[in-house]
């Protein structure tokens, strides 16, 4: 018992030393509890919408007020035309579209059935359906308040539904999850091989040894790092390409956009990525460290990213933590081309995204690394 006490002291007090374990340790079952708890919702609301009111009457207002108050649609934005909602979906910046026809008015006050079309983009499934039901049971209650007023007026029933909700499911309609979920899952091979790999890079060779080796060398602190970076650019690319090839053969996943738009951009999130283990592998001293702390960002890259529940469903603070992941905007560009088939125009805000991403994480790997050779 003597020894097995003195032994048990010895662990204690080399775990109290490794503070970054330790913290690792205690933080952990936290934010697994906390990104679980509020990441994982599956009733999506406030999704963003475009609405295009062509009838300006009070009657459109009124169905646009039953929309809005129900929480599951944002009205943001005001489209003057049809090319507008198309772009506004086709980018992202609007999930669903509304179109109230020029002659709604008309139609409900001589008992005619009015038809209002609402695009849902479709390419994530779980948003779209809960958008759909959401649509057509908003329709059908405001279309039994109408019929309501109706007959308190004149008495007479009326059996044609005055408000006809159509549903226009673009870019998936048959709500295949796996066209949804494959290009995420490139994404996540993508963030864990890229960032757990290069975060024991450094840390790998200061174990060995071979570190000091290296810094005798004329090579600078930037050389070294790209060093370490380059060559996993291409290991990248191979686990990309047999993810898509696999993702076409397999489940049928379509490619309506440009591959070589999706390659380039590609590049730069496995570069983000890559720079991203770096900082972590300046941080870290041993490589289980390296390992945790990889974990500690994969977690949260596969809870709010978007990989599987939609971000619109999420709590305002972590709705903005997902902006600090660069999955978060890759998978934006990888469904953007795969799925809607749009290019670079529609894209150039997550690129910049991107690029910032590289450039802050590379600028602080390289600095860290001055320091600890200093």
């Amino acid at each position: 018992m003597i020894r097995l006490r003195a032994l048990l002291i010895k662990e204690f007090i080399q775990m109290r030393r490794d503070r970054l374990t330790f913290a690792m340790m205690v933080v952990m079952p936290i934010l697994q509890l906390l990104l679980f708890g509020f990441a994982i919702n599956t009733d999506v609301k406030h999704l963003s919408t475009i609405v295009f009111d062509q009838s300006l009457q009070q009657e459109g207002r009124d169905l646009l007020s039953a929309f809005q108050a129900s929480e599951y649609f944002d009205m943001k934005y005001v489209a003057k035309n049809y090319q507008e909602v198309n772009e506004a979906v086709e980018s992202g910046k609007a999930k669903v579209g509304i179109i109230i026809p020029p002659d709604y008015t008309d139609n409900i006050k001589h008992g005619r059935s009015a038809a209002v079309q609402v695009i849902v983009d479709a390419s994530d499934s779980m948003a779209a359906s809960s958008a759909i039901s959401s649509a057509q049971l908003i329709g059908q209650i405001r279309s039994q308040e109408i019929l309501l007023k109706q007959m308190q007026v004149s008495q007479k029933k009326q059996v044609v539904s005055p408000i006809d909700i159509r549903i226009r499911p673009w870019y998936n309609p048959d709500f295949i999850s796996a066209f949804y979920m494959v290009p995420g899952i490139l994404g996540i091979i993508l963030t864990m091989t890229m960032v757990m790999i290069t975060s024991m890079a450094i840390v790998r060779e200061r174990e060995r040894g071979t570190l000091e080796q290296l810094i005798v060398t004329p090579m600078k602190s930037h050389e070294l790092i790209l060093g370490k970076i380059i060559p996993y650019i291409f290991v990248g690319y191979v686990q990309a390409t047999l993810a898509l090839v696999v993702g076409a053969l397999v489940f049928a996943v379509p490619m309506k956009g440009s591959i070589a738009l999706l390659y380039s951009l590609t590049t730069l999130f496995i570069i983000a990525s890559l720079s991203l283990g770096v900082l972590i592998s300046t941080v870290t001293r041993t490589q289980m460290q390296a390992m945790q702390m990889s974990f500690f960002v994969f977690l949260p890259s596969v809870l709010l990213s978007g990989f599987m529940f939609p971000r619109e469903a999420m709590p305002q603070l972590f709705y903005q933590l997902g902006h600090l992941l660069p999955l978060t905007f890759y998978l934006e560009i990888l469904r953007g081309i795969v799925l809607k088939g749009i290019g670079i125009n529609f894209l150039w805000s997550q690129v910049f995204a991107l690029i910032v991403y590289i450039l802050v994480a590379l600028s602080i790997s390289i600095v860290k690394f001055q320091k600890k050779i200093a």
